[in-house]
């Protein structure tokens, strides 16, 4: 079917006149693991690669109003059941529905890699993004720092230190070189979570956005969450992938 295109000016992406319909793609983690998730096809097979994940207790449901428009703008986007997750948005976590429990959080970090190990076959010479929500906004510090070859940038809502070794996300994000977006709820403690991580950044390019208005995760994004700070929240996080292209 013949779809009008529009170039947005200043960014180089060619988005869709209307949203894609997602794919249903099933991952194979390291140690066997079925990994589900859905991928929207917004642009070339060169367009940027975003890998969403999401919070705790939550799925790529997460996603459902916020990857298509990623798509609509251009971009390739993936959003993943982790198997830490569980009914927070419907339809629910498929990975911990066909594992049978929600895993812990270091836990999920294989179903990442096996993310990133798919988009980098699939999308060969595309960048690929890594974007991350509260418990997953922290590790993808850590696949940041072990795949810093495979990734061009990271964008996290909500980092914090959620793991026993209270310094571990700190300590990744000490190894991370490329562009970096960290965007928390409107928050005195999230903040001061996001500034110590942003602080041991080494990239050149990085940027802590404060909102006026914002929750936990990336659904701060989300209109039926955030009505208040969503519209705010969104201008920030694209201005800043404008800047990567």
């Amino acid at each position: 079917m013949l779809r009008t295109i529009v170039l947005v000016a200043g960014m180089g992406l060619v988005p869709l006149a209307a949203p894609p319909t997602p794919g249903t793609v099933v991952l194979k983690a390291a140690d066997g693991v079925a990994v589900y998730a859905q991928q929207y096809t917004g642009g070339s097979t060169t367009a940027p690669v975003i890998l969403l994940f999401h919070q705790a207790g939550s799925s790529k449901s997460e996603y459902a109003p916020i990857a298509p428009r990623l798509a609509q703008l251009g971009y390739n986007v993936v959003a993943v059941d982790m198997r830490a997750g569980g009914d927070m948005y419907t339809p629910t976590n498929e990975t911990v529905q066909h594992l049978g429990h929600s895993a812990t959080y270091l836990e999920a970090f294989p179903d990442m890699e096996a993310a990133l190990g798919w988009a980098r076959q699939s999308y060969p010479k595309a960048p690929v993004y890594v974007w991350g929500s509260s418990y997953s906004a922290a590790l993808v510090f850590a696949l940041a720092a072990k795949h810093a070859h495979d990734i061009a940038a990271v964008i996290a809502f909500s980092p914090g230190e959620y793991f026993p070794d209270k310094h571990f996300v700190e300590n990744a994000a000490r190894n991370v070189r490329v562009p970096v977006f960290i965007d928390s709820a409107a928050d005195a403690g999230e903040e001061k979570a996001a500034r110590a991580i942003y602080r041991a950044l080494r990239s050149r390019q990085k940027e802590q956005y404060i909102p006026k208005n914002g929750i936990h995760g990336s659904s701060t994004l989300r209109d039926d969450r955030d009505h208040d700070g969503a519209s705010e929240n969104w201008d920030a996080v694209t201005a800043f992938l404008a800047k990567l292209r």
